[in-house]
């Protein structure tokens, strides 16, 4: 009986010791994510490692980064360097400049096809969005739009490019077939940010001076729904929405409240707000990363990014990174 008992207790012992070496192998064949953000004082990007949370390198990348975006191969990293009026492109792999894209005046934000092949970017300072040619390296066609153009979305489709104007205080439907304006929808003050919903059927766009969400019909180009915020004891200026990710797993939307130095979740069906979440200073822009675990934030006041565990709704870390970090793009 204790000799069936030893060998039990031997099989036991086995088993948990090969689990331990699984695990460690598992470990190493774990691609772990990584985080670029833009600094835009610093012209430069941090490279974040997604496991440690760690600044592992900084890149110079040329004067005042804003839009940052992955090539849809994840090859590259792409960035409107916005005093130098262009694009930069760094090579994932060995985390250096490669080349420089043309972009025209001032580019802030921009958006890549599903294919792709083209870039939109918003000039700021001509009032244009500018097609660029990625492959080819060129620029193909600048459309008119209202004054200093942001934000920048395109529908799931691919057929509607959504830019604003925060001037003009217009969201601006674009046909990317035609390149032609297809509908202006009048938005509230100072409009940032536009974001698809997963199925196309809306369009959301932060105002940052009107400190509104704007739901946006894409069909009817009407707004269905505007959504305010109140924070106890922050005025009604100091609220001002810029950033927007939307998370289609939870049916949440995620906005960034600038100098309120807070998230704010919504609930998506009710567009009702859920919790408001403190982060670091002037909350800019934001990303999920890939499994929808953690949310990423720009602090462009206090030169950090805060990490968010989306479930536990709350601040998990926060990693300094160089002066007013803008953009944020993440790379599985």
């Amino acid at each position: 009986m204790k000799n069936i008992f030893y060998f039990s207790g031997y099989k036991l012992m086995i088993k948990k010791i090969l689990l331990i070496i699984f695990l460690i192998l598992m470990q190493k064949f774990v691609i772990a994510e990584t985080i670029y953000v833009s600094n835009e004082k610093d012209h430069n990007i941090s490279v974040i490692d997604g496991n440690s949370l760690e600044v592992i390198k900084t890149i110079k990348v040329g004067h005042r980064p804003r839009g940052i975006i992955l090539s849809k191969d994840k090859k590259k990293i792409i960035i409107c360097t916005s005093d130098d009026n262009r694009i930069t492109v760094v090579d994932v792999a060995s985390l250096e400049v490669e080349y420089y894209l043309p972009s025209g005046p001032d580019p802030e934000l921009m958006v890549m096809d599903e294919d792709g092949k083209f870039i939109y970017v918003a000039n700021e300072d001509d009032n244009m969005v500018t097609v660029v040619d990625y492959h080819g390296r060129k620029i193909v066609k600048e459309i008119p739009v209202g004054v200093e153009p942001e934000g920048m979305a395109l529908s799931p489709d691919g057929k509607i490019l959504v830019n604003t104007s925060e001037t003009t205080n217009m969201a601006h439907f674009i046909n990317t077939e035609t390149l032609e304006i297809e509908a202006n929808v009048l938005v509230d003050a100072r409009p940032r940010v536009a974001q698809y919903t997963k199925d196309g059927k809306f369009v959301w766009v932060s105002s940052e001076i009107g400190g509104t969400i704007s739901i946006i019909d894409p069909v009817k180009y009407e707004i269905i729904k505007k959504i305010e915020f109140s924070i106890p004891g922050l005025s009604k200026e100091s609220v001002q929405p810029v950033g927007i990710r939307l998370d289609n797993k939870r049916k949440l939307a995620y906005i960034a409240l600038g100098p309120a130095n807070r998230i704010a979740i919504v609930n998506m069906n009710t567009f009702e707000v859920e919790k408001y979440i403190l982060t670091g200073q002037r909350v800019w822009n934001l990303m999920i990363n890939s499994d929808g675990t953690k949310l990423f934030t720009t602090n462009g006041v206090s030169n950090d990014i805060s990490v968010v565990d989306i479930d536990k709704r709350k601040v998990i870390k926060s990693i300094p990174v160089g002066r007013y970090p803008w953009g944020v793009a993440i790379k599985e």
